[in-house]
């Protein structure tokens, strides 16, 4: 038993000294735009059997996202297998959401400076910049690697994380290679570009209307808790709980507080496949009314 840690051990609140000017990154902005552009293109190349096998990889790769990415590599909210760690990150980077060790040093500051300049999506400049304007920002190459090196110190012994990080975007290309030869024009609007665009959108919702609607039940946490968004990001929306126990394993703490991501890590523990998932327990006796175990 053990009350709530600020963030995973090796992880800090950030490079020292100020950091330098962003500036916007023209390849992001393209790559937006096309694949944008291809999902409402797929309306035009509509078959239900490339529906079905975009919403399949959605959930496949939004679970790789939320489990993998997020509640295993960013808050150490379980361990797992070897193998099943890997897969799961190999699921997040299908998402095309960047590496699991930038996406994770994002995440972290985040947590870090919460609402305030520091924060890489803060809400504080606005809703367009907190949903997505920040996707298009990017540091100095030397800063900004020096910055996820210092966040991610607990991940990158692992060499296949390491890999991955650096070819990021290799699974996700070959997926939308392998759907474009498998099924044609269809498969691949549907099963990359629209999947993406879903995906992209229901993930930013967390930044943005998760920190502007919904209810809080910790009024001293950012956040708050949006059962729409808990919906199309697997239990991601209910935020406030999240941001008051961040090494929990379920965000949705209250039992209509749909979590599927939970659900899979659930799954994976009753597998054998994940241990030492933490949750929280209810304590009077604390004065936050709880404290986080290891089940």
């Amino acid at each position: 038993m053990r009350e709530e840690v600020t963030g995973p051990k090796g992880a800090e609140a950030g490079p020292s000294g100020a950091a330098p000017a962003q500036s916007i990154s023209k390849m992001h902005v393209l790559f937006m735009l096309a694949v944008h552009a291809g999902a409402v293109a797929a309306f035009a190349w509509f078959s239900w059997g490339a529906l079905f096998t975009g919403l399949v990889l959605y959930v496949v790769t939004g679970l790789g996202i939320t489990v993998g990415y997020h509640r295993q590599l960013a808050h150490r909210a379980f361990r797992a297998k070897v193998f099943v760690t890997r897969i799961l990150a190999t699921m997040g980077s299908l998402a095309l959401q960047g590496g699991p060790l930038r996406w994770v040093a994002d995440h972290r500051q985040h947590h870090f400076h919460s609402d305030s300049d520091g924060d890489p999506h803060d809400i504080a400049r606005g809703l367009f910049f907190a949903h997505v304007g920040w996707v298009f920002y990017v540091y100095p190459r030397n800063y900004d690697q020096r910055r996820i090196r210092q966040q991610t110190k607990d991940l990158c012994r692992d060499p296949y994380l390491l890999w991955l990080e650096k070819y990021d975007f290799v699974p996700g290309f070959i997926l939308g290679g392998l759907l474009l030869l498998a099924g044609g024009l269809s498969y691949f609007l549907w099963g990359f570009c629209a999947r993406l665009v879903f995906l992209y959108h229901s993930t930013w919702l967390v930044n943005s209307a998760c920190h502007s609607w919904g209810y809080r039940r910790f009024h001293a946490s950012p956040g708050t808790n949006n059962w729409l968004v808990a919906l199309l990001a697997f239990g991601e929306g209910w935020h406030n709980n999240h941001h008051a126990w961040p090494a929990s394993a379920r965000h949705g703490l209250k039992p209509w507080e749909v979590d599927l991501s939970f659900a899979l890590i659930s799954a994976l523990k009753k597998l054998r496949l994940a241990w030492d998932v933490t949750l929280v327990k209810p304590d009077p006796n604390s004065r936050r009314g709880g404290v986080l175990v290891r089940t």
